[in-house]
């Protein structure tokens, strides 16, 4: 009975702010920050690419109203999405696009169903946030919409970036 009046502790999941380990030398030294990082969404169709914040925690516009299953045979008939976590980071030559990876979605309005696999979703923004560039599962299309969206969106942090991302896109410059 005694426990029934004690609440129960919660581990919440906290958005940690500057320096994650600032005065901690214990819980949490190895956590990162999703200060600078950024879920950019590519509707293959139109050929459009957008920041959508809500997709942080998988509530972006166009994942709301969608039930997500990991079998594509709900989605059958959908629209090809990517979302791709960005990360930014800074270097002796200025800001750069430091992480980016791709997580594949299929949605279809009609039926309210929706192909993702949300632990890829997740292992994709951790491996962003540790400065990887994982965009090798694409098609060329959806590459060269991301390409386009980084270099207009910021030609400077384009331009600081690694090789690595601009050959992994297929782009120049």
């Amino acid at each position: 009975m005694a426990n029934e009046d004690k609440p129960k502790q919660k581990m919440g999941f906290t958005i940690l702010r500057d320096d994650p380990i600032s005065g901690h030398k214990g819980f949490g030294r190895s956590s990162l920050s999703l200060e600078n990082v950024s879920p950019v969404i590519i509707d293959v169709e139109e050929g459009t690419a957008q920041v959508e914040m809500g997709a942080m925690h998988a509530r972006s516009l166009t994942e709301r109203g969608i039930k997500f299953t990991v079998n594509r045979e709900d989605s059958e008939g959908g629209k090809p999405y990517w979302l791709v976590w960005v990360t930014i980071d800074y270097k002796e030559d200025g800001p750069y696009y430091a992480g980016v990876t791709a997580a594949e979605m299929v949605i279809n309005r009609e039926k309210r169903r929706g192909y993702k696999v949300l632990a890829d979703h997740v292992n994709l923004l951790d491996k962003s946030l540790k400065r990887r560039i994982i965009v090798d599962g694409m098609d060329d299309k959806s590459k060269g919409i991301l390409a386009d969206f980084l270099m207009s969106h910021n030609e400077e942090l384009w331009r600081n970036s690694e090789p690595e991302l601009r050959e992994g896109l297929n782009a120049e410059g």
